[in-house]
């Protein structure tokens, strides 16, 4: 008895282009996430980012397979180092927006809490409390 035609199992059709999609969709996000690490990568030179660029195009399954067993192990620390640099960036920057002097009012607090302990004295206090509102 021959193999039933294509149009006999719909649900089979429905499963097998799902499969295509997700095939498809993964294909593009290795390519994607394999060309930003190419691209990254600095222990590359230009012909070796071309190279690989053209290998992971044109053929396609054996270029991501060749480029994840050879460079894989090491995809990982440069994202990770990337990510790192990133975040010291916004550190960084946010430290700046937000500005690294102390309010006065963390200033005083600290006056008080010296004082309280017993490290300063009161005339040191005043000292150094009309120094902090001078200063604003």
């Amino acid at each position: 008895m021959p193999l039933a035609a294509s149009t006999d199992y719909p649900v089979l059709n429905v499963f097998w282009t799902i499969f295509e999609i997700f095939a498809f969709v993964l294909w593009f996000w290795l390519l994607f996430v394999i060309l930003t690490d190419v691209f990254r990568s600095s222990d590359l030179s230009g012909w070796g980012k071309a190279g690989w660029t053209i290998f992971v195009i044109f053929l396609p399954v054996i270029g991501i397979l060749t480029y994840l067993i050879v460079r894989g192990p090491s995809m990982h620390e440069r994202s990770a180092q990337q990510a790192r640099q990133q975040d010291e960036a916004l550190r960084s920057y946010v430290q700046e927006a937000a500005g690294s002097t102390p309010s006065s009012a963390d200033q005083l607090a600290k006056l008080a809490d010296l004082r309280q302990r017993g490290v300063i004295t009161s005339d040191e206090f005043e000292q150094q409390k009309t120094k902090v509102l001078s200063s604003q």
